[in-house]
């Protein structure tokens, strides 16, 4: 649209450059005059100038609804006091003060993950699980994240709400340690990379534990499942039966599958006898177990659980967080050993392709980047047979290739479980942490061993780290595969 003009302005300034009015007279007077008519005409003819526009609306600022105080649950010392609440995204979580609170919090990122809504009860679980953060003296945080299934970022955002939420109304912590258990190691190491500095203009963790973490992403970290779901179906073709509609088996489940646990639990022991003892397996059944211990490597009581992560987790993975209802694992490449006819095993399994756009966005979410900025202590049982030690040599790699190397030590037990190592192994390795955050002191995998039997007397016997022990790569234990570029 063109500026609004009066034609008697520009009557005036034509007359005025035309007879020289006020311009004074020389030679050049009807050049100089057709040049200020010109001018005149497109300065008429000229656009107005664009409005400037109004500032965007500022985002909404969310307030978290103060957490109430609750009963904590019993394993909690008596003398503590905690509060529970939901967040705004509709998080449960729980929290746990110690009466001699020393200032410093634990900020908790559970496992799992559970594929179900969240509940106030896992809150519970998790802390009846971790009481001994509370008796060391340490304050306690823990979030159900808001929703189930297999979605790390969404997972680290939920935790650093709480960080926030824990600041607004208990008390600002002088150090947070970010915890991050099984999956939640994952969770934990996504957070530290995400929220920074630089990101949220504070150093919102001072420092990160992983413990028994799932540390190679998603990407890497599932693999040995997807060769077992193929392994299974190899030799039991039951699951699905042949008299069943066939999908592509690292889908986990097509989308919309209704099995149960215990319809698939039962396919197992069909096959695998896995609810009877060894002895009381037919002779075919126990070729069968024996052949996936040894291909897989995994323990014959492992098996179950893996399946059931290979069916149902693979599943949510596949219909909801690809985003184009396709898998992000495949087995194409790998060789399989252990068996006794490799050769037929090789011939005869079934072999996929990741899909490209899967993988990356699978990646995306959950494959660590090496690129945290503050100290990172690790511990696992080595014998762990859901989060292989293997994995911790993958995750070490990563956070050399990220810059981070010098940023982390690696720690290793002799005993344990997966879901909890023993009482006097986490107060040892967040004093140590402790110590490297605010003293600069580095721990070694020998001092930290060395440490460990002063805190038996207080928190139980269980100290068995292992300071000499170095994984082995990762692809020594689960084989090689193509993958996406």
């Amino acid at each position: 649209m063109k500026a609004p003009f009066h034609s008697a302005t520009l009557a005036l300034a034509a007359i005025a450059a035309l007879c020289g009015c006020g311009g004074g007279s020389n030679g050049n007077g009807d050049a100089v005059a057709q040049v200020a008519l010109a001018n005149a005409l497109a300065r008429a003819q000229a656009p107005a100038p664009a409005p400037t526009p109004a500032p965007p609306p500022a985002a909404p600022v969310v307030t978290e609804t103060a957490p109430q105080p609750t009963p904590c649950p019993a394993a909690v010392p008596t003398t503590a006091s905690c509060l529970a609440g939901v967040d705004s995204k509709g998080a449960y979580y729980l929290i746990a003060k110690p009466a001699d609170w020393n200032g410093k919090l634990v900020l908790h990122a559970h496992g799992g993950p559970s594929l179900d809504a969240p509940t106030a009860e896992r809150a519970t679980e998790d802390l009846t699980r971790w009481p001994v953060m509370v008796d060391a003296g340490y304050a306690w945080a823990g979030s159900t994240f808001r929703q189930g299934g297999v979605e790390v970022r969404a997972a680290a955002e939920d935790t650093e709400r709480l960080r926030g939420i824990f600041r607004q109304y208990v008390g600002k912590p002088t150090r947070t340690i970010l915890h991050g258990q099984s999956w939640g190691a994952g969770v934990a190491a996504k957070a530290a990379e995400m929220f920074t500095a630089e990101t949220v203009g504070e150093t919102p963790y001072d420092g990160v534990l992983l413990s028994s973490g799932v540390l190679a992403g998603g990407t890497r970290s599932y693999d040995f499942r997807t060769d077992l779901r193929v392994l299974y179906q190899y030799l039991c073709n039951n699951h699905p039966r042949p008299t069943e509609t066939q999908y592509p088996l690292n889908l986990g489940l097509p989308a919309g599958a209704t099995m149960t646990q215990a319809n698939l639990t039962a396919r197992v022991n069909e096959c695998l006898a896995l609810n009877k003892a060894a002895a009381d397996r037919t002779p075919e059944q126990q070729s069968r177990v024996d052949t996936i211990v040894n291909v897989i490597k995994i323990p014959a009581s492992a098996i179950q659980s893996h399946i059931n992560w290979g069916t149902f987790h693979y599943q949510d993975i596949s219909s909801k967080r690809t985003g184009n209802g396709a898998s992000p694992f495949g087995n194409m490449g790998v060789n399989y050993i252990g068996s006794a006819d490799d050769a037929a095993l090789n011939a005869g399994i079934a072999r996929y392709s990741a899909d490209p756009t899967a993988y990356q966005r699978f990646g995306a979410d959950t494959d660590p980047t090496g690129k945290i900025p503050v100290p990172v202590l690790s511990v696992k049982w080595i014998s762990d047979p859901t989060a292989f030690v293997e994995l911790d040599a993958y995750f070490k790699s990563v956070m050399v290739q990220g810059g981070s190397g010098d940023r982390l030590v690696q720690t290793f037990t002799t005993n344990g479980t997966h879901s909890y190592i023993s009482g006097p192994t986490y107060p040892t390795l967040v004093t140590a942490l402790l110590a490297w955050v605010e003293q600069g002191t580095k721990p070694t995998p020998a001092g930290i061993a060395a440490a460990c039997p002063a805190n038996e007397a207080r928190f139980g016997a269980g100290c068995s780290f292992d300071p000499t022990y170095t994984p082995a790569a990762l692809e020594t234990r689960v084989p090689a595969r193509t993958r996406p570029q």
